[in-house]
């Protein structure tokens, strides 16, 4: 639709009215997997977000996407889980991810069908299916809006829902499904950039889930797009939550899209940095945006809690280059002194004033934390 953007999915109905402050952080099958998901990927994936010390940093979701269904209902109209992919069913499943001390999430589908159309979706059941995940125990829900039977835009989840979707959900997609590709990343990024003002506490912007270690990307360009989906907010859910998807995805939630049973050291330490990971978890919830452009060279920063600033400089280019951030640009005085902590390197850069200017390679970026003194 020219003009207008998606709502993908995510309306978060909070059981817990405090999570809607915070921005939710997962791992969800779709990137990796597609439909080729079963039950012991998710114990699997459940175990290496233990092991690998993720949970700790507040990832706490297991996603399964579409398919993980029978292809039509029981004989009593009920979803059923596939019975040769998920066998032990998800009852089962919901208590080995809790028993993790992790939640489950699962999918499900406004219209007659999912988007993958092997499984039934929840038209005419809404009410029946939202109790049987209740009773199964899962604690989130992506859902979707495929093959909605031709209702009109807003119902649907679409035409412009930044400026309307908060009054009904926490989360809303601003654009088409990501690619793990550079080009669709950068374009992502942009298309997202034009709704940070509606954004904040309780209500984010979603522009998809990290394409991270799924191959497609080199590490520095992987950077990139966490950097700047961690300061556009994308969120991690620290509390129960119903997330309802409307075909495409929230200001951004920070949801991991890889296989991290396998995943590199490389995309490790990025999923992993904790400085990245507190400006987008910071209690302020102000999406930051583009706020300098000089052809390919950029400067994307956003207010802090304490008046600090989160400030990213970032190279679309394919050659190495000087980018200078201007204070004015950010938010701050020409003439206040800062220090700006470098979140990559975990260097300080001390008494700055005026300006940050520094040298970024190609397709790279560099993320500060600037702190006036």
């Amino acid at each position: 639709m020219a003009g207008k953007a998606p709502l993908c999915a995510f309306f978060f109905l909070l059981l817990s009215t405090s999570a809607a402050a915070i921005r939710p952080a997962s791992w969800n099958s779709w990137n990796h997997f597609h439909c080729k998901i079963n039950e012991e990927i998710i114990r699997e994936i459940a175990d290496a977000m233990v092991d690998n010390g993720l949970a700790k940093l507040g990832y706490e979701y297991i996603n399964i996407d579409d398919c993980w269904a029978a292809y039509d209902r029981d004989s009593k109209g009920n979803l059923a889980a596939n019975a040769s992919t998920f066998p032990s069913g998800i009852p089962a499943l919901a208590d080995y991810v809790h028993g993790k001390g992790l939640k489950l999430g699962i999918y499900g589908d406004a219209g007659s069908r999912t988007c993958s159309k092997l499984m039934p979706g929840s038209l005419g059941y809404e009410d029946k299916d939202a109790k049987t995940f209740a009773s199964w125990g899962v604690d989130y829900l992506k859902y979707d809006n495929c093959n909605n039977q031709g209702m009109s835009p807003q119902p649907r989840g679409v035409d412009d829902p930044g400026t309307w979707a908060g009054g009904v959900g926490n989360s809303w997609r601003t654009t088409g499904d990501i690619k793990d590709t550079w080009a669709s990343m950068t374009a992502i990024a942009d298309k997202n950039n034009k709704w940070a003002s509606y954004a904040g506490p309780g209500g984010w912007n979603d522009p998809d889930m990290l394409e991270v270690g799924n191959g497609g990307m080199t590490t520095e360009e992987y950077r990139s797009h966490f950097s700047i989906w961690a300061l556009v907010k994308l969120p991690k859910v620290k509390n129960n939550i119903i997330q309802q998807t409307v075909h495409t995805f929230k200001q951004a939630p920070l949801l991991i899209g890889c296989d991290i049973r396998s995943m590199s050291k490389e995309t490790k330490e990025i999923l992993s940095n904790q400085n990245v990971i507190a400006v987008n978890q910071d209690e302020l919830g102000v999406q930051g945006h583009k706020v300098q452009q000089d052809g390919d060279q950029e400067v994307w920063a956003g207010p802090l809690s304490g008046g600090r600033i989160a400030m990213v400089l970032w190279n679309r280019g394919s050659t190495e280059a000087s980018i200078t951030a201007s204070w004015s640009s950010i938010g701050l005085n020409a003439s206040t002194v800062a220090d700006a902590h470098d979140l990559w390197t975990d260097e300080v850069i001390s008494s700055v004033q005026g300006e940050l200017k520094e040298t970024v390679d190609s397709h790279a970026c560099k993320m500060y934390v600037v702190t006036p003194k």
